[in-house]
């Protein structure tokens, strides 16, 4: 992070200066589409963004990172014992964690609640006991922590014109996570995970059993074009949304938006085999996509 966005953004001290970095770093390596629309933002901006990815980045690699060698007893032990720190210094106001300090300070200069962090704490512990979810009633319990929330936290630093953004953040978020979920199916396999709901999947013949072969079939074709049709429908709800925010913030969010969803889109170019391939957006699409957005960003600065 340039020594000019800290400055930007008021953040003078050295300990806070390197908690916000190291943020910016998990955002880099972890967030690639999410850390290419923050660099459309107003300066002074992005390291607050950078702290809240960072965050949510670091929690999620202490559940789902592949390589680790933690037992899952071990991982509940660390999540609970870092998040509990977490929230009691929120209630104090500050923190020495390398990666909390930022954080902390980014929730109390724009008044985030507590309650959008309680909830994605809530879901990544969910991510050490629940495999499943039967309904989409029951996976938004889910998604509402790890992704709605982030979503949320966003909005005050958005700068909206109504509370009504929040709402559309939402949809936009839980539209991110099912794209997410969309692509990953063969990766949550490893993790033991199915995040598509159980009663949908079976609708359209799909079970557990036949995930495991990893075969992609008519049948799990048209379960996934279900999903995929989800994702737009939020995706369209959330547009109204992005008008609310102040019209510097607009371009990277929308080219968030469009970037994100498309993801749903790629599973359906690779003919939805998601268990040899991973869906992705072109690094042409993304240069083309966030080009017109800096244009955009550009004027309104």
């Amino acid at each position: 992070m340039s020594r000019r966005e800290l400055l930007a953004a008021g953040i003078t001290d050295p300990a806070l200066q390197d908690s916000f970095e190291k943020c910016r770093i998990l955002n880099s390596a972890h967030g690639k589409t999410y850390y290419l629309a923050t660099l459309l933002l107003a300066p002074e901006k992005r390291p607050f963004v950078h702290a809240l990815y960072g965050f949510a980045r670091y929690a999620d690699e202490i559940v789902d990172d592949l390589s680790s060698t933690l037992t899952g007893e071990q991982k509940a032990e660390w999540l609970t014992s870092w998040s509990d720190k977490f929230l009691e210094d929120f209630d104090s106001g500050t923190s020495e964690d390398e990666i909390c300090k930022a954080t902390i300070y980014t929730a109390k200069k724009f008044n985030i609640p507590k309650a959008h962090f309680e909830a994605f704490i809530h879901s990544m512990k969910m991510d050490l006991t629940t495999t499943s979810y039967e309904t989409f009633d029951d996976l938004y319990e889910y998604v509402y922590g790890s992704a709605a929330v982030i979503g949320l936290q966003m909005v005050p630093i958005l700068e909206p014109s109504s509370n009504d953004a929040y709402k559309y953040a939402t949809d936009l978020g839980i539209a991110f996570q099912l794209a997410n979920f969309i692509r990953d199916v063969g990766e949550d396999l490893e993790r033991g995970r199915i995040y598509l709901p159980l009663s949908e999947l079976r609708q359209f013949g799909v079970t557990p059993q036949t995930l495991e072969t990893g075969k992609v079939t008519d049948d799990l074709r048209n379960a996934l074009r279900f999903q995929i049709a989800r994702v737009h429908d939020l995706e369209k709800s959330s547009r109204a949304g992005i008008s609310l925010l102040s019209p510097a913030s607009q371009p990277c969010i929308d080219a968030a938006r469009i970037l994100y969803c498309q993801i749903a889109d790629e599973v359906e170019k690779i003919d939805f085999d998601v268990f040899r391939k991973r869906a992705k957006v072109s690094m042409f699409r993304k240069m083309t996509v966030a080009g017109r957005a800096w244009l955009q960003a550009i004027k309104l600065r």
